[in-house]
């Protein structure tokens, strides 16, 4: 009832309207036991369509590869295969009937999962394309490589089909995987979606910090905020003993301390990694499953990384919303954090600290209030 069908942005056909901006609304499941497998073979089908897009694309660069070292002429090689998302779209409906990897199963899951799984490989083929030509700013991108079942983030994105938030605000409904409960009430989009200030461009669902989520890509019409100083000025330093060190054009200095989230629930973690270590693990060479007691200790431990995560998350978004709603230009340094986390002695602090969010996070909720980053 309450849902859009729309291209995603990026694809051609999404034009989005003037006074809108895009906004993610993410909230926590809570799917029962079919659900979660169902939810788990999305996410393993978006893997298996990725891993045979980069094996399609890349058997073309070994096989001229070969060519080439016996003196085949260039003209007599083996064709480029495409990279881009309509070709690989193209060649994957083809082969999904016969080919034994998708034969048995495919159609159990939605179409969405396969695209996803192929728009993310021709985005890495781009990526790559433009890393190697200098285009792209950044480190440089290697050649894109097969994911593996056991380290591939489990996601899935749903851009077609009926994506909607229930009415009573704990549900949510989504292609093929039916109406799932929230863990978390929904009404803080629900109401903008009936008042018509919102509608929904896609949906991804994830799992992470031991939980699925889904996440709704929203376009939605934001109150331009004043700030209270409209014509304040402020510079923020960035630091490890004071996560922030605030200084504005009235010669006020105010201190931020560093909440140091993971510094207190080290001591607990040590403690519990100490126990997870005693138990008998997983051992892949010798085909060994890990002991009931050591997924116990396993998923304690796991606890302790999420809640401390989830405090991070929570308390850089307080901290970015605080001087967004109060100053009307920030000014932050730019700081070199990948380079940072080269020092071994500073490297945990500051990853704590969360340095590259705080940067992040100040710039789009500044154009939210119509700020200067």
């Amino acid at each position: 009832m309450f849902g859009c069908v729309r291209r995603r942005p990026g694809v051609k056909g999404f034009e989005p309207r003037a006074g809108f901006v895009v906004q993610a609304y993410r909230f926590a499941l809570d799917p029962n036991v079919g659900q979660q497998a169902a939810l788990r073979s999305h996410c393993g089908a978006a893997r298996a369509a990725y891993n045979w897009a980069v094996s399609w694309v890349t058997a073309t660069w070994w096989q001229r590869k070969a060519e080439q070292s016996y003196g085949i002429a260039e003209q007599q090689l083996t064709p480029w295969r495409p990279s881009s998302l309509p070709a690989l779209r193209k060649a994957f409906n083809v082969v999904k009937h016969t080919d034994p990897r998708f034969a048995g199963w495919w159609a159990d899951n939605s179409k969405e999962s396969y695209s996803t799984g192929l728009a993310n490989a021709a985005a890495a083929f781009d990526n790559y394309a433009k890393s190697k030509q200098g285009v792209r700013a950044g480190r440089r991108m290697g050649m894109p490589r097969r994911k593996s079942k056991r380290g591939a983030r489990l996601s899935c994105r749903f851009t077609t089909g009926t994506i909607r938030v229930e009415p009573d605000r704990r549900h949510v409904t989504l292609p093929r995987l039916g109406t799932i409960r929230t863990h978390e009430n929904t009404r803080k989009l629900h109401r903008r979606l009936a008042a018509g200030t919102a509608r929904i461009l896609l949906a991804t669902v994830s799992f992470a910090r031991g939980r699925w989520f889904v996440s709704f890509q929203v376009e939605v019409i934001r109150d331009v905020r004043t700030p209270t100083g409209p014509d304040s000025v402020v510079g923020v330093d960035l630091g490890v003993k004071h996560l922030a060190v605030l200084a504005d054009t009235t010669g006020e200095i105010r201190y931020v301390p560093n909440p140091g989230h993971y510094d207190n629930a080290l001591a607990r973690l040590r403690r519990l990694s100490r126990r997870v270590s005693r138990r008998q693990g997983p051992d892949r060479r010798a085909g060994r499953a890990p002991s009931r007691r050591w997924v116990k200790a396993d998923a304690e431990r796991n606890r302790v990384h999420h809640r401390v995560a989830n405090l991070r998350t929570d308390a850089l978004h307080k901290l970015t919303t605080a001087i967004r709603a109060e100053y009307a230009t920030v000014v932050v340094e730019d700081l070199n954090v990948a380079g940072m986390l080269a020092n071994r002695r500073l490297a945990r602090k500051i990853a704590d600290a969360g340095f590259g969010q705080i940067r992040r996070q100040i710039e789009y909720k500044g154009e939210w209030a119509a700020g200067s980053p």
